[in-house]
């Protein structure tokens, strides 16, 4: 086996791994490219007409939140520590919706936060592979 085929091999093992088969494992792993800065991986979780909810405001396509939000929250997940307090998945069919309660530390100009937060995630199936079709986010500082 040559060098180019060892790695077409490794290359379909890696993309085999970046689409979970569970709904949970895609919000884990989407949260897990926001962290680590890859951009590319988070938007391809996405489904091209997701609508994302957060703070009042709404982003209508894949292409507008990786245009406009996405690296902000790049941003602010490499300097934050996010953990799932609660999260539950539900499915039905092709249609998952996967449930989180948050907390997120965090440093904003240099003052120490502590946010809670609730997530709701929509997941579509598309073959073998689920895509996250809409995102609410809401957030509060702690007492």
């Amino acid at each position: 086996m040559d060098f180019k085929q060892l790695f077409c091999i490794g290359l379909g093992c890696i993309s085999t791994l970046c689409y979970s088969s569970e709904p949970k494992d895609v919000v884990a792993e989407f949260h897990a490219a926001l962290a680590s800065g890859d951009q590319s991986r988070a938007a391809g979780l996405l489904a091209p007409d997701i609508t994302i909810y957060e703070s009042g405001f709404v982003e209508r396509s894949r292409a507008e939140y990786v245009n406009h939000h996405l690296p902000e929250d790049i941003a602010f997940a490499k300097t934050s520590t996010h953990t799932f307090l609660k999260q539950s998945e539900q499915q039905e069919g092709n249609l998952a919706i996967v449930l989180g309660e948050t907390e997120t530390n965090a440093k904003i100009k240099n003052a120490d936060v502590r946010l809670l937060g609730t997530e709701t995630m929509i997941l579509r199936k598309k073959g073998e592979n689920w895509v996250i079709t809409h995102i609410h986010w809401s957030s509060r500082k702690s007492k």
